[in-house]
């Protein structure tokens, strides 16, 4: 599904299904140097369970235009114009790593918008190691190495995979190779720089979920503990779940476990 934000086209992926706004409306947000692809599976398990999904390119990502955005809050500001472009009024989101941010910012400038929120992979702060962030600006491929070597657990580096004959690893650092030269530093660097996440924490209104992978050596359980703690602060309504057996790349390594978790989460709300 194509449709135009600020101007600009946008490829947002609907999990197989005709995207239809009087259904409850999921939108997928993706994270650094990554696309609408990465929820293939949750965006599909969702579709057939009545949700409507949404899960797009963010700009300059993937199949969508313009240039991508250099902060968590510009990004949540498309996020809303996103859904003025898609006539949802109301929506759950649902975001991994930089997407949780996203997700996160979002409920908090619109919480008469957003009736649910999933956060996957996500801390707050969010700061990015300096060698990585380097690494992204002077030697991407370099810098795929080291997101592959800390987002996946050993079994995927050996070559393990929910999925018969796919290279998990393999396939992440393709889809990484496939954005422009300049999105991976872009991304990291919005996640580094933004500093609101635990303000716009205690001001989110709507249920939320973290899903922490027991084994996420990016945002493990232990840097999580602020963020549920903000949440859980304003309402009691915050839960956090842990996914057995993956690390950060949860929505690949563990996609059973995760969109299960997603999907009983929304029902339940």
């Amino acid at each position: 599904m194509q449709l135009t934000v600020s101007g600009l086209p946008v490829f947002i992926y609907t999990g197989g299904q005709s995207f239809t706004p009087a259904q409850p409306v999921v939108v997928l947000l993706h994270g650094a140097a990554h696309d609408h692809s990465v929820w293939n599976f949750q965006a599909r398990h969702l579709a057939r369970h009545g949700f409507s999904i949404l899960a797009p390119d963010l700009p300059g990502h993937g199949r969508s235009g313009g240039a991508p955005l250099a902060s968590i809050e510009a990004l949540a500001d498309w996020l809303a114009a996103l859904l003025d472009a898609a006539g949802v009024r109301h929506a759950a989101i649902a975001g991994h790593s930089m997407g949780s941010l996203v997700a996160l910012q979002a409920a908090a400038q619109f919480p008469d918008r957003i009736t649910q929120l999933i956060l996957l992979g996500s801390v707050a702060p969010m700061p990015v190691a300096a060698p990585l962030l380097s690494a992204a600006r002077d030697d991407r491929a370099t810098a795929h190495a080291m997101i592959n070597q800390w987002s996946y657990t050993f079994a995927s580096q050996l070559g393990a995979s929910a999925v018969p004959g796919i290279s998990l690893t393999g396939l992440n650092r393709r889809l990484m190779e496939r954005q422009g030269d300049n999105v991976l530093a872009t991304d990291l660097g919005a996640c580094n720089a933004y500093e609101g996440g635990l303000a716009a924490a205690v001001a989110v209104r709507c249920p939320t979920l973290l899903l922490c992978a027991e084994r996420d050596q990016m945002t493990p359980r232990r840097a999580v503990k602020p963020l549920h703690e903000a949440l859980a602060g304003v309402a009691d309504r915050a839960r956090m779940i842990s996914i057995p057996r993956a690390g950060h790349a949860m929505l690949a390594e563990a996609p059973d476990a995760v969109g299960n978790a997603i999907r009983s989460f929304l029902t339940r709300h």
